[in-house]
């Protein structure tokens, strides 16, 4: 049976509640980082985490694509970030390697100078907005918990 199959029941209280409370939070947090991070006149969000990716990536190097999907974005919507960041020479971009026909973002020594000024506002934030307020031996659960809610939107 598909879940278009099954028969449609209503939430109970628990989970009306789960639900509503989860969208608040996909809502309220990132709006709450990006204004801590603008008052500390640091990186926007969507740029701390292009970086951040950029950061982890073998070579700081990342195909538009690919640093697109993992930050959950468009490609415009990257390649518009990418743009802003290129101009601050924070990124540049080479072609790929692979197949020389598509575009990597990597990531320059002066965007990891800013991806690391903006580091310690961004952790203070997610902190006192998130992990401040789950208890640490719920930490591994919750995270499961979320993981797995993830890959269902994928």
């Amino acid at each position: 049976m598909t879940s278009s199959e099954r028969p449609v029941e209503p939430m109970n209280e628990a989970e009306e509640e789960f639900v509503r409370a989860l969208g608040r939070v996909l809502v309220a947090l990132p709006r709450a980082v990006e204004q801590d991070m603008a008052r500390a006149q640091r990186l926007p969000l969507s740029e701390y985490t292009a970086l951040m990716y950029l950061s982890e990536a073998e070579h700081r190097s990342l195909r538009m694509s690919e640093l697109a999907s993992v930050s959950n974005l468009s490609l415009s919507g990257m390649t518009r970030i990418v743009d802003r960041l290129e101009r601050r020479g924070l990124v540049r971009r080479a072609r790929c390697d692979a197949d020389g026909r598509g575009w990597n973002a990597v990531l320059t020594d002066e965007g990891l100078a800013a991806l690391e000024d903006s580091w310690p506002i961004h952790l203070t934030s997610i902190r006192g907005h998130v992990l401040d307020h789950v208890p640490a031996e719920d930490l591994a659960r919750f995270a499961e918990i979320l993981q797995r809610i993830a890959r269902t939107t994928q």
